[in-house]
């Protein structure tokens, strides 16, 4: 069954009347060619106009879209010989993290990427695409294998956020995560990110620490779900819609405040509408940073990716902030 969001209905409408048009003209024998064409002209100006103001509540419900690729679909279209790794060697496997080897252009990577499941039952291996410790820990160990053979690493983040569950924090959840944010910062390859769907929290961060971090134009990043800032700071988990719009969560606030580097295009609608066009655009984005980083040197590329992370943010120190009152307050005594 297909999912239509309810400022997607006026377009749904008009494509019904397109198909009932369709129909009565095979039926009955009669020409109905420019009315169809007319209601598709006023179809396609609606979605141009709709698609292009879309508010940050309605980009989170594409991003969220149950059709939407996922990592596992980008990884057919974008690379080739893919074999994947299993396994964290401390506990288990974790389906929510997908991680392998694979080719693109001929160039050997290593990717990772959080997996959700179409069907309730996929959906149920794979946790909805929140990962337990040892997808983390299988995360890093893969990692430290494109290191070791000086292979770049890619990831796909799409995530609600790290599973909470007791059993994920019995087993050391914030401190895979820790330790991968930690060993990220120093590795000695390239890392590109791409943010393809929800990119929520330290579920997001824990594989998100990354040279070059692109974000699709209808995905999300952010320290936490619009639901669960509107339950905490409003008290109401159905404010989430202006608590997105407050958060500065869409991938055109994040290019702005410089916590992602590029924004890559998705088809008009979003990227459920053509998978393939959409992968295209990310295949052309990575292969610019993967030539670009090609003769740069490992541990020029830590350092870089270190002081990226430094600087994202505004803060003050607070010494040069006390040192300020201080001139201001004996300004106004002189006076």
């Amino acid at each position: 069954m297909e999912t239509t969001f309810d400022f997607e209905q006026p377009i749904t409408e008009i494509d019904k009347r397109i198909n009932d048009l369709r129909e009565s003209s095979q039926t009955e024998g009669v020409d109905l060619s420019e009315q169809i064409k007319d209601l598709e002209n006023t179809r396609d100006e609606l979605k141009q106009k709709i698609y292009s103001s879309l508010s940050p509540w309605q980009r989170i419900q594409i991003a969220r879209h149950p059709q939407r690729p996922y990592s596992a679909d980008y990884i057919k279209l974008i690379f080739k010989n893919f074999t994947e790794v299993r396994g964290d060697r401390v506990f288990g496997d974790d389906q929510a993290i997908l991680c392998g080897i694979a080719e693109i252009n001929d160039k050997s990577v290593v990717v990772i990427g959080h997996q959700k499941g179409r069907t309730l039952e996929e959906n149920m291996d794979r946790n909805f695409g929140m990962a337990h410790p040892e997808g983390y820990r299988k995360a890093l160990r893969v990692m430290k294998l494109a290191e070791k053979f000086n292979r770049p690493i890619i990831t796909f983040i799409d995530t609600p956020g790290a599973y909470p569950g007791i059993a994920a924090e019995e087993r050391g959840q914030a401190e895979a995560i820790a330790r991968n944010l930690r060993e990220m910062s120093d590795l000695k390859v390239l890392i590109i990110t791409v943010v393809i769907g929800e990119g929520g929290s330290g579920g997001a961060l824990g594989i998100g620490v990354s040279n070059r971090v692109l974000c699709l134009e209808n995905a999300y990043y952010s320290v936490i779900s619009p639901e669960g800032c509107a339950a905490i700071l409003f008290r109401d988990g159905s404010k989430a819609p202006e608590a997105a719009k407050a958060m500065k969560l869409t991938a055109k606030d994040l290019l702005k405040l410089k916590v992602i580097d590029e924004i890559i295009k998705e088809p008009l609608g979003g990227a459920h509408y053509d998978s393939a066009k959409t992968a295209v655009n990310i295949k052309m984005v990575l292969n610019k940073y993967l030539n670009e980083y090609e003769k740069i040197s490992g541990k020029k590329i830590a350092e870089e990716r270190y002081a990226k992370f430094r600087n994202i943010g505004i803060y003050e120190d607070i010494s040069e902030v006390k040192k300020n009152q201080k001139k201001v307050k004996k300004k106004s005594l002189k006076k």
